[in-house]
Formats: C-alpha cells, sequence, structure tokens
C-alpha cells in the first residue's frame, strides 16, 4: 500500500561544526512538530555536499521535503558557509529547506532588535533606519547578528570589542562584505570609552557574556540621547545596570541625562527568540517549495511577533 504525503514521518537534519548538537535546539525542533531530530555533530564543510545529497536522494521529490535541515554551531560565517554549500549541492526537484540559527544568535537577534524597533516606534516615534545603535559584546555570534540585522534595517551600527580595535573592524568588514551591511567596529576598555560611545547613541545593546556587568550607572549618566537599551543577559548582574530581566518598556533608571529612555531585558527577548525559532521551523514542515532561512527571516518573524 502506498502511503500518503501526510504519512511520510517529518525529519530535521541537524549539523553542527562543535562535538555536539544543542539539546535547545533539538527540543524546539520537537516541538516545533517534526517527528524525527537527527544531530550530526563534528561537521565539517567538506562534509556537506555529501550529507545534504544523501538527504535529499532517498525520497521522491514529492515527500523529500518532509525533510528538512538546520544548521547550528556557534560562528555565523560558518553557518552561511553551511548554507551555501547545501544549497549548491541540492539537485532540483530533489531539495529540502534549510534553516541556519548558531548557538541560536539569529533568532535572539531578531527578537532583540524587533523588541527594540517596536520600543522606538511606541516611545519615541522613530524609526529605527537613521538610529546610532551601538552593540556592547559585539563581536560574539549574538552581536554579529544583532549588528547585521540593525545595519539592514538602516540603523547606524557600532560592534564594540571590549579590548580589541584590530577585531571589531575585522568582525565588521567581514559581515559588511557577505551581507552587504555598513557596521563599524570599535573598542571600550575603560569606563571612559563606554562613556565616549553611549553619549550620542539613540540605542545601547548588551550581548556580552553572561554575569558581567558592562555598563554602570556612572556610564550610563553620559548617555544624554538614549531611547532604548536592550540586554540580553539573564545571569546576575546583568549587562546594563537597572536593566530587570522581565522589562519590557520599563523606565531606565540609571540614564539621567535621557528623556524617557526605555529598558529591554532578556526574558522579553527571550520570549520573542523561542517564537520566532519555533515559527521557522514549523514553515519547513508547511512549505510546498524549499526555503533557506537566515538573518532576514528570522526578523520578519520576530517583527510579527512582538
Amino acid at each position: 500500500m502506498t502511503k500518503r504525503f501526510e504519512d511520510v514521518p517529518s525529519i530535521l537534519h541537524m549539523f553542527s561544526p562543535l562535538p555536539h548538537v544543542s539539546p535547545f535546539d533539538i527540543t524546539l525542533a520537537y516541538d516545533a512538530g517534526f517527528q524525527a531530530v537527527v544531530p550530526y555533530p563534528n561537521v565539517t564543510p567538506e562534509q556537506v555536499p555529501s550529507l545534504v545529497q544523501d538527504i535529499i536522494f532517498c525520497r521522491n521529490p514529492k515527500d523529500v521535503r518532509r525533510s528538512a535541515i538546520f544548521v547550528g554551531g556557534r560562528d555565523a560565517g560558518i553557518a552561511m558557509d553551511t548554507i551555501d554549500a547545501a544549497k549548491k549541492a541540492m539537485v532540483p526537484p530533489f531539495e529540502v529547506s534549510i534553516f541556519a540559527d548558531p548557538s541560536g544568535a539569529f533568532t535572539t537577534a531578531a527578537g532583540l532588535v524587533a523588541c527594540v524597533e517596536y520600543q522606538l516606534k511606541q516611545r519615541h516615534q522613530m524609526e529605527l533606519a537613521g538610529a546610532r545603535v551601538v552593540i556592547f559584546g559585539g563581536t560574539g555570534p549574538v552581536g554579529i547578528a544583532t549588528g547585521v540585522i540593525a545595519s539592514l534595517a538602516g540603523a547606524k551600527t557600532a560592534i564594540v570589542d571590549y579590548l580589541s580595535m584590530d577585531v571589531a573592524e575585522a568582525k565588521a568588514k567581514e559581515y559588511n562584505r557577505r551581507c552587504g551591511t555598513s557596521i563599524r567596529g570599535t573598542y571600550a576598555c575603560s569606563d571612559a570609552d563606554k562613556a565616549r560611545l553611549v553619549s550620542k547613541a539613540d540605542v545601547i545593546i548588551s550581548t556580552a557574556k553572561a554575569g558581567v556587568l558592562v555598563l554602570d550607572a556612572s556610564v550610563l549618566e553620559d548617555a544624554q540621547e538614549l531611547k532604548v537599551a536592550a540586554d540580553v543577559n539573564t545571569v546576575p548582574p546583568v549587562g546594563i545596570e537597572g536593566i530587570d530581566p522581565k522589562d519590557n518598556g520599563a523606565p531606565l533608571q540609571y540614564a539621567p541625562a535621557a528623556k524617557r529612555a526605555v529598558g529591554i531585558g532578556a526574558l522579553t527577548i527571550g520570549k520573542v527568540k523561542v517564537k520566532t525559532q519555533q515559527a521557522l521551523l514549523h514553515s519547513m514542515l508547511d512549505t510546498e517549495k524549499p526555503v533557506y532561512l537566515d538573518f532576514a527571516h528570522a526578523f520578519g518573524a520576530a517583527r510579527v511577533l512582538v
């Protein structure tokens, strides 16, 4: 007896260049409706074409869309290269959908920027396009993804490394080349450096290491133009003093020079992130044609959710 399409089990193949695949991503994949989730650790770029073709050629063209690929890891550049290698390995009509979200960075950044955009509009009648955005911890996975999304939305975006101008400039140059952005790289290794950067910022964001206070009250005193501050850190101390993880547009208490500045906390961002990731995972089950999901798709989904 021939199986009906709806009887063909849905399978998500999860690629990671690391020795493990994130349990967080595996759980969300099952929650999104995939019936089987198969992890592939230690995947190298050279292995991608053969893995992809094993996935696409074991089902007929109609049923193969019940298979999909998720790209994890921690490095946005490697994830983007993996998508490119996987797309090149497809042989139409044998194609499957691909979704990249290394370290959850794309969906976290999407939720973060969507929340910032919403508060700018609601509280300050201001668009993200043209806003001056400074991202502390900006050379990490979430910082890079946040910088890309903000810059593509038209913001004047700077990513900040805590020690090295060279590192920040190299990251900015790499992703400007990859994504067509206009990110600027800079550094801040002292409170004076931080105060200089926040003094003219409309938006300040902390995506720095968990449990590290990046911007304290004394630095925030210099934030004269600040409209929105956002922090992805839930581990005490938070990255920006005065922001509670549950804040969603609460007045920012430690920026006295800024009028009506508001804060967005990690739990608020996290709720949007999880819903965004689940929505994109689920979309790979519903599509008639293969989709390739990255920064832009994550931000589009997060905007709708916010």
